[in-house]
């Protein structure tokens, strides 16, 4: 059965030993982030807890950090799966099989109505996440509601947003996102965008957030996917738009049309400050919040971080379905690698029919949306694209630079890339926004000699007497 809430989820991420509970109290300003970059220095990736920071200084209200992705195996307790199996059955089952959310008349995100002078965004413990660089405290788990104005599709995304005063913050929203189409569409009207922001929810909303979904699927139905059951809505106080019901935290208000401003420095997945830039505004209208809230993060930055584990697993199984199950090429792994922030490398296996068939997966997957992969390595589907050795291994022996390299220019940038441009570079420099990819084919190109191991039977029948050995 889904989880109601984050509350809920809490209880089940403690039961299972994945929950610390803080109760020192730190700073927002720099005690915080410190905290949680240790986190991902002191344990192995499988024994990564979430944080719940109990006391934060000068506020009421705790933390939590950590809670959908600190570790891989925090997220399969996220969609209640054992498995990474099960994994890839719910999120094939719903890009397939959305469930539509259902809309309520009463939910717990109402229980307190802020409006007018009682706004104040500055009221919450939003941390800074990299000191003495940051422009400002930056909420790094908002999840952003936009709806398109034709179709009535909603789009869920996570996207940076500057703390500017009590009910202004700043929008950094790559314009290849779909809540930056749904925008221009009231843009180009000279009307005020209506957006919403969700803090605080089920993990699967999470999911759905940082992941690069077809922009025709309505993402709370693809969140009711994951989770097997509606996820219920509420109609917002002062924009036409749904929020989820059981929220910690709701900011509804709307993008100014015409207004941008300075935005930034923040440090980024790519594990280097992205520069400022001027971007839109968003107004705050009202909060709505429950009694006792919790404010929700991300913990970002360099990878490896929750930031780049949330969005692999997300995205190496948005990539594996529309290669395989859209496009019908025979891709049997994805490995969008977190060194690379879970963005600028993947490597993918395929088990090549013909010639020539590398190259429609490398256009297949750049037809996804703007971006990913700037460097991609295809192997066979012998090769464990999880495992770096096997992958190296196939670079080293199964190609050949001068004719199994491609390189792509004038493509679509990953914009945060410091590569791309001087650090003294405009967010909006036309550099940031186009670059090159490469393309290792390292798949095998006629018969290969037989591997240099012991026959299998044999390894099968040692595997099976491993006891007798006494090696153990």
């Amino acid at each position: 059965m889904a989880y109601r809430d984050i509350r809920e989820y809490l209880k089940t991420l403690e039961n299972k030993g994945k929950l610390r509970r803080v109760k020192k109290e730190v700073d927002k300003d720099w005690e915080i982030a410190a905290v949680c970059r240790q986190l991902f220095y002191k344990f192995l990736p499988e024994n990564r807890p979430a944080l719940l920071f109990e006391r934060v200084k000068d506020f009421s209200i705790p933390v939590l950090a950590g809670s959908a992705a600190a570790s891989p195996e925090i997220y399969k307790i996220g969609l209640e799966a054992k498995t990474w199996q099960e994994i890839d059955k719910r999120w094939f089952s719903a890009l397939e099989r959305p469930i539509p959310p259902r809309m309520i008349q009463k939910a717990p995100c109402k229980e307190n109505i802020l409006l007018g002078d009682k706004i104040d965004i500055t009221a919450f413990p939003i941390p800074i996440w990299t000191p003495g660089q940051d422009a400002a405290p930056y909420i790094t788990a908002p999840l952003v509601i936009t709806k398109d104005r034709a179709s009535g599709i909603r789009n869920i995304g996570t996207h940076r947003m500057m703390i500017k005063n009590a009910n202004t913050t700043g929008m950094h929203i790559g314009t290849v996102q779909d809540a930056a189409r749904h925008i221009k569409q009231y843009e180009d009207l000279g009307l005020p965008a209506p957006l919403a922001v969700a803090i605080g929810t089920d993990p699967t909303l999470c999911y759905v957030s940082t992941t690069r979904s077809a922009e025709h699927i309505d993402e709370f139905a693809l969140a009711g996917g994951l989770r097997n059951e509606p996820v219920e809505l509420i109609q917002c106080e002062t924009v036409p738009l749904e929020v989820p019901a059981t929220a910690e935290i709701i900011l509804e208000g709307e993008i100014i049309p015409g207004t941008l401003e300075l935005e930034g420095p923040f440090g980024e997945f790519t594990g280097y400050m992205s520069p400022q830039g001027m971007r839109r505004v968003f107004r705050i209208k009202c909060i709505t919040h429950r009694n006792n809230p919790i404010y929700h993060a991300f913990i970002s930055q360099k990878p490896p971080s929750e930031s780049s584990c949330i969005r692999k697993i997300g995205n190496e199984r948005i990539i594996m379905h529309h290669l395989r199950d859209i496009l019908n090429l025979p891709v049997s792994g994805v490995n969008l690698k977190e060194s690379g922030g879970s963005e600028a490398i993947a490597v993918i296996s395929l088990q090549k029919q013909y010639e020539g068939q590398v190259k429609q997966l490398i256009h297949g997957l750049w037809s996804l949306k703007g971006g990913v992969a700037k460097l991609v390595i295809v192997v066979d589907e012998d090769v464990d694209v999880q495992n770096d050795f096997e992958v190296e291994l196939a670079i080293s022996f199964r190609m050949q630079p001068h004719k199994d390299v491609y390189i792509e220019r004038g493509e679509r940038a990953i914009v945060y890339d410091p590569s791309l441009a001087p650090e003294n570079a405009s967010q909006l420099d036309p550099r940031r926004s186009i670059g090159s990819r490469m393309v290792i084919d390292a798949t095998k190109k006629h018969a290969f000699p037989e591997p240099s191991l012991p026959p299998l039977d044999h390894l099968n029948l040692v595997h099976s007497r491993w006891k007798e050995y006494g090696i153990d």
